[in-house]
């Protein structure tokens, strides 16, 4: 009974649910991989670090020794009274406020926390939206063209009552790039 229930629920089912997916929804199957010209640049589901001021920037992240490492995805597990947290988030609050100069004051908070996975691909609109003097300025173009952009990316909940808007960082910078040929840089 033991080795059929292994071979069952270890070996069958695996491979049947994965074949499934792959039939029924084979780009989230494979990644949901962001392709430029033939060239990965990233997946939907994974944020990654833009450090360039004419991108948006994803939540900070504890995935790894400097972040944003998909193979050492997991948070951070410091609570409230952590010295290292309330250090991180101070480094962290000083840098958004150096790089964000004309940024209302304070920023959302999702900016100076880690999401659990330490790779939340999204943020809300508020958190991109706190962002728009520093990417419109480092990009040479009115906040409002940047606005324009941003508010066509923004995705409503999920089925209409789960979960909160958001908006994708990686697609966000690719609809900059490709809107405002001109501007931007190195990611």
């Amino acid at each position: 009974m033991a080795l059929v229930t292994l071979v069952l629920a270890g070996l069958v089912y695996p491979l049947a649910v994965t074949a499934a997916a792959g039939i029924m929804f084979p780009r989230h199957a494979a990644g949901s991989l962001v392709r430029i010209d033939g060239r990965v640049v990233g997946s939907e589901l994974i944020a990654q670090r833009f450090r360039d001021p004419g991108y948006f920037q994803p939540r900070p992240s504890a995935a790894g020794k400097d972040g944003w490492d998909a193979t050492a995805s997991g948070g951070s597990n410091l609570g409230p009274t952590s010295r290292r947290l309330r250090d991180r988030m101070e480094a962290d609050l000083a840098r958004l406020r150096a790089e964000n100069p004309s940024a209302a004051w304070p920023p959302p908070v999702e900016l100076v926390s880690a999401s659990a996975s330490g790779l939340d691909p999204d943020l809300s609109p508020e958190g991109a939206r706190w962002q728009i003097p520093r990417v419109a300025a480092a990009r040479g173009v009115a906040p409002g063209e940047v606005e324009a952009i941003l508010a066509r990316r923004v995705e409503g909940r999920t089925l209409g009552f789960l979960g909160e808007p958001r908006v994708n960082v990686l697609l966000l910078n690719l609809d900059l790039d490709h809107e405002l040929a001109s501007g931007g840089g190195s990611r």
